[in-house]
């Protein structure tokens, strides 16, 4: 679970990438009349670190897949200590059994053990492809509101700014963070309000 953070980084980086793309992909006739005398870019920053750590949807995501995380932790344990032990239980028990009753034995507990691992490596799997699908969803709704906010100010270049990045320094009126966890929040809450609508309209 602690590679959650990384990987919600990795997906903003590629969600300011896709902005930037979108705002230079004009033809090159265009691209040389704005070199000639068109007015400077417009360059804006976010610390990726704020947003994710504000973000109300990040959070949400973030605590109910570690919760699950967790519980799925819980039930692996408990599982592997009823195996554990009825494992010691024919261990104390194996010299007062036939060799047929101890064959029968042994062979349920091999395939108690099988399942066990093939279950846990369903548990592990189940975990990435959670990880793997928050992921994108939040790359998908920060794409969104980013092109359109970059679009609706007239910004042609948004960097992504962190810990490790390579930015060393920009001036506080070039940061968006605020404006971007904001914008971000309250599209996210108007969703929370479109379902619940949803679901009385169902009823």
């Amino acid at each position: 679970m602690k590679n959650i953070s990384l990987v919600l980084n990795a997906v903003l980086l590629v969600a300011v990438g896709v902005l930037y793309f979108l705002q230079f992909s004009e033809s090159k006739s265009g691209n040389e009349m704005g070199m000639a005398g068109a007015a400077p870019s417009k360059i804006a920053f976010i610390n990726s670190d704020s947003v994710l750590k504000y973000y109300e949807y990040s959070k949400f995501s973030k605590d109910k897949l570690e919760g699950k995380g967790k519980r799925l932790e819980q039930d692996l344990k408990n599982r592997a200590v009823s195996l554990q032990n009825e494992i010691e239980n024919y261990q104390r028990t194996r010299n007062s059994l036939t060799i047929g009753q101890a064959q029968a034995i042994e062979e349920d507990l091999g395939r108690k053990q099988q399942n066990f691992q093939m279950y846990q490596q369903g548990v592990s799997q189940e975990l990435v492809n959670d990880q793997e699908k928050m992921s994108r969803e939040l790359y998908e709704k920060v794409t969104k509101f980013l092109k359109q906010y970059g679009q609706e100010n007239g910004l042609q270049l948004v960097i992504k700014f962190d810990t490790s990045s390579d930015l060393l320094f920009a001036g506080d009126s070039l940061d968006i963070s605020k404006q971007v966890i904001d914008g971000l929040n309250s599209a996210y809450k108007s969703e929370g309000v479109i379902k619940q609508d949803s679901a009385s309209v169902k009823k």
